[in-house]
């Protein structure tokens, strides 16, 4: 009865802080929080929520995931970004007992160093840009099959004489029957508001809530997930478009991410996957037809585990992503 309890308390309060900020999260700050921290997740599409797999770094997408990582397991993540630019993150996740996953983590991504100039183009010398994140979170086995997690974030950004400050929260909940091989995911991302604004006016988080779901198939070595994201805007004109006019029919595709695992062995993957919103984007940019595409691999040798992805998150340069873990035991 507790258990049960615990899940509607979380459900509920998911739903409310998210309806709360729905209708501003469209134009928010902080939006380096949606960047790839796990290749796996990346080759996958990138919002992968719902992935059973021994992955610190899933700590960023779902905290109710640490409960599938190892005991003191370190993993260490580096993504090429936008030209000039990198970013990268870093988990750690310590089992609690029987049930409970301690999880630590950082995120950041420096932008390198810019000219500053006058609006006459007067060179007036150099600034530096960069966003950062620190978490900690908490998973704890509430069913047989069910488990919930909460992660707690400071956030800072520092763009030359700006700056900001955010506390926020991950809620997350996880539904796995191994039996079957079925993941089912429910995340409330990024609740919370700033402390310290740019200027006088606060800004909204990125507030998101998601739903993800795997499956592996039954007589053969291959995992289907399915992600739902940006559930709190629906509206066209919550998109990106720089022709002013985007395309009300692409509304229901772009909360939509696919992936596909093909797993030859027991110690090795070969992923597939594509991002509707991405593609959606990035082609109004200017992009090529294979914008939202991504695909990556990765090898699990007893306690290290080694992946890595490809994407594109800017019209600059394709983007990759090399994702590394060792469980001390």
């Amino acid at each position: 009865m507790k258990g049960k309890k615990s899940i509607i308390a979380v459900v509920a309060l998911l739903f409310g802080t998210l309806q709360a900020g729905a209708q501003s999260a469209a134009t928010s700050v902080f939006d380096f929080l949606s960047l790839p921290t796990s290749s796996h997740a990346m080759a996958l599409g990138g919002n992968n929520l719902s992935l059973p797999d021994d992955d610190a770094t899933l700590l960023f997408l779902n905290p109710a995931l640490m409960s599938d990582a190892s005991d003191r397991a370190i993993a260490l993540s580096f993504l090429t970004y936008m030209q000039g630019s990198k970013a990268g993150s870093a988990a750690w996740t310590m089992a609690h007992g029987e049930r409970g996953t301690w999880g630590l983590g950082a995120q950041f991504v420096g932008y390198g160093s810019m000219k500053e100039t006058t609006v006459e183009g007067i060179e007036l010398g150099s600034f530096s840009a960069m966003d950062m994140a620190l978490s900690g979170g908490y998973s704890y086995v509430l069913t047989e099959h069910l488990a919930g997690g909460a992660a707690g974030k400071f956030i800072y950004s520092h763009y030359g004489p700006y700056s900001s400050i955010a506390l926020a929260v991950d809620l997350g909940l996880n539904y796995y029957d191994e039996e079957h091989d079925f993941s089912l995911s429910l995340v409330g991302a990024n609740l919370g508001g700033q402390v310290k604004a740019f200027g006088d006016r606060h800004e909204a988080l990125p507030y998101d809530l998601r739903l993800g779901l795997t499956k592996q198939l039954a007589n053969a070595p291959i995992r289907f997930s399915f992600s739902l994201v940006d559930l709190t805007r629906w509206r066209a004109s919550q998109y990106y478009s720089p022709s002013g006019d985007p395309s009300g029919g692409r509304i229901l595709t772009n909360h939509f991410v696919v992936g596909v695992d093909i797993l030859p062995a027991k110690q090795f993957y070969i992923s597939l996957g594509y991002n509707f919103r991405r593609a959606y984007e990035l082609k109004a940019a200017g992009s090529g037809h294979a914008a939202g595409l991504s695909f990556g691999a990765g090898l699990d040798i007893k306690r290290f585990r080694l992946g890595l992805a490809y994407a594109k998150y800017h019209l600059s340069v394709p983007s990759f992503m090399i994702t590394a873990q060792y469980s001390l035991r």
